[in-house]
């Protein structure tokens, strides 16, 4: 059973950077691919980032393109979302979740297993 646990969120002032952590259960990097979620208030989850096993490839929507960097240490068992030049379209709460396979894919079907989330408030 993959178990996720994201932290790492809170209230950041436009332009702020921040940093969110996936810390996964023992193995799930070896295999999964792992990809970052965020939601709005009404609004439906959409996916920013993922990354893939294997060949480490990173996936980026294009509203946060440029700004946000993913990473994983294997060691650790830990994905990263480093988040900069936030802007306040960026506030949601953020998930990370475990693909079925190695490879990302932008369909949330393709996901078995999610943590609890993480708010993320991008405020003056």
């Amino acid at each position: 059973q993959v178990q996720l646990v994201e932290s790492g969120g809170g209230l950041v002032q436009p332009g702020g950077s921040l940093k969110l952590s996936c810390k996964a259960s023992e193995f799930t990097l070896n295999y999964h691919a792992i990809g970052w979620f965020r939601q709005s208030l009404g609004k439906e989850r959409v996916r920013v980032s993922c990354i893939s096993r294997g060949t480490g490839s990173a996936y980026y929507a294009n509203s946060v393109k440029g700004r946000f960097t993913i990473s994983s240490d294997n060691a650790k068992d830990t994905v990263y979302l480093q988040m900069d030049s936030l802007k306040p379209e960026d506030t949601a709460t953020y998930y990370c979740a475990a693909a079925r396979g190695p490879y990302c894919d932008d369909q949330i079907a393709h996901y078995s297993s999610w943590g609890q989330g993480t708010q993320v408030t991008v405020s003056s």
